[in-house]
């Protein structure tokens, strides 16, 4: 039996201990039958078709928690794109017949190839015990069985950690479920957010869900300006721009604890603050006398140093994930491009070199690509490249389309779409929306107001 420790992601979470119980037998390595894995290098994959069958229970509330935390797993696998979840209406065998192995034949008729079945118990110290098992249903063989213990509350966390494992397990990188996005919230020209009061007086406020667009909750009250958050790839904290009267501030926000503090106090105007990847240092670009320049903060010593000198204005830097090249833009050639240089401001190179403008780019966690925000002939476009210029692929475009943000497994990008107002005003939506690497599969993630800048958080610990 080993053993795993799932500590508390905010203070709206309370202490939780999770135990993680080897259930059966994992599908031994160099089996002669051929394993069932999804092929995501691919640029098209056929979804896989798959059978999440109600988690059963003794009692009603144990059901209920069943049949929750399996709806949140099918819905998890299907968002991806790479699943396909079978109608429980075409199942030949119910999940209250299935005790240990499962009738394969029955599931082979539906053409189901991968079988998930569970069970939620509510044990003695009234935490909840949560069993799943994994089959290949053509293999006839188990390939992963697991067992949580949490509380009642966590439920749909425990969901979201069975998908990442089924994810892993069939396509042998890891998943992006247990994750959250931290967000911009604002007023819509319409008045207040669905079932909020109003915000005043900026209507924007700093918000956080999951990355499925649930438990979501405010992190500042909207009495200053907030812009620009964006997560620490190793802790669970957020870096932002903050205004408080005419005073821009870099400020550092704890999830976990709550507690927030100044990091920078600037004369000028500062742009997008990021952490670099081992999360000790934020990057931004700051104007002072008149220029905009790349800086970056030392969290340790509280230092900034200057990085970049030229008289074009240098925004949106961003580290690659080894910590030795930083992409920006700049307008240094005339127009706005994307650059990329070393770690110490030197050796800058232009990468960009295609028709339109180029911004916001953002460094792949995998570091094999870099995502960015293009403008052309009146329209916006959100593409990836590899860091040396080469493979531009246009994946999403709209009238107002920017500000890409990574999953932490490097396969998926968040962004936000504004809409066009109406004559009148109204209109004029900004929403949430995903899509993969291959351009397909673009789903929109719902939030209660509008919402824009978009941060993806790392896996959860």
């Amino acid at each position: 039996m080993s053993l795993m420790n799932f500590m508390p992601t905010s203070m709206a979470r309370r202490a939780i201990h999770t135990c993680l119980l080897l259930l059966g037998l994992m599908m031994a390595a160099g089996t002669a039958n051929a394993e069932l894995k999804i092929d995501i290098t691919r640029g098209t994959v056929e979804p896989l078709p798959i059978a999440i069958t109600k988690f059963i229970g003794d009692t009603v509330d144990e059901a209920n928690y069943g049949k929750s935390i399996s709806d949140v797993i099918a819905q998890d696998l299907e968002r991806s794109g790479l699943f396909k979840p079978a109608d429980s209406r075409a199942f030949i065998q119910s999940a209250e017949a299935m005790s240990s192995v499962p009738r394969f034949g029955d599931w082979r008729v539906i053409d189901v190839q991968a079988l998930v079945q569970g069970r939620a118990e509510i044990v003695d110290d009234g935490r909840l015990r949560i069993e799943f098992r994994l089959w290949d249903v053509f293999a006839e063989t188990q390939m992963v069985g697991l067992a949580y213990f949490t509380v009642p509350d966590n439920w749909r966390r425990v969901a979201h950690i069975i998908a990442d494992s089924i994810y892993k397990r069939l396509t042998g990188e890891d998943g992006y479920f247990d994750t959250r996005v931290v967000f911009i919230a604002q007023q819509s020209g319409t008045g207040a957010c669905r079932g909020t009061t109003p915000m005043n007086p900026f209507g924007k406020r700093l918000a956080i869900m999951d990355q499925d667009g649930e438990n979501r909750r405010y992190l500042t009250d909207g009495s200053s300006l907030v812009l620009t958050p964006r997560f620490s790839p190793t802790l669970q904290e957020i870096t932002y721009m903050s205004y408080h009267g005419n005073v821009p501030r870099v400020y550092i926000f704890n999830i976990d604890t709550g507690h927030q503090e100044v990091v920078g106090d600037f004369p000028g105007m500062t742009f997008s603050p990021r952490f670099s990847y081992d999360g000790e240092t934020i990057i931004m670009s700051m104007a002072k006398d008149g220029n905009s320049d790349i800086y970056t903060l030392d969290l340790r010593t509280r230092e900034d140093k200057q990085l970049t000198t030229h008289s074009g204005i240098d925004t949106s830097p961003s580290f690659s994930p080894d910590g030795k090249f930083i992409a920006f833009n700049s307008d240094r050639g005339g127009a706005q491009q994307l650059y990329v240089m070393s770690a110490n401001g030197k050796n800058v190179r232009r990468i960009s070199h295609g028709k339109g403008r180029y911004a916001t780019p953002v460094w792949s966690p995998r570091g094999d690509l870099i995502a960015f925000t293009k403008l052309q002939s009146g329209r916006f476009f959100i593409g990836v490249m590899r860091p040396d210029g080469s493979g531009e692929r246009l994946l999403a475009e709209d009238f107002k389309i920017e500000a890409p943000t990574w999953a932490p497994n490097g396969r998926v990008l968040m962004y936000f779409r504004k809409d066009r107002t109406n004559d009148d005003g109204s209109g004029g939506r900004s929403r949430l929306f995903t899509i993969d690497l291959t351009g397909d599969n673009e789903r929109e993630v719902t939030t209660l107001c509008d919402a824009s800048d978009p941060a993806w958080s790392p896996l959860n610990p």
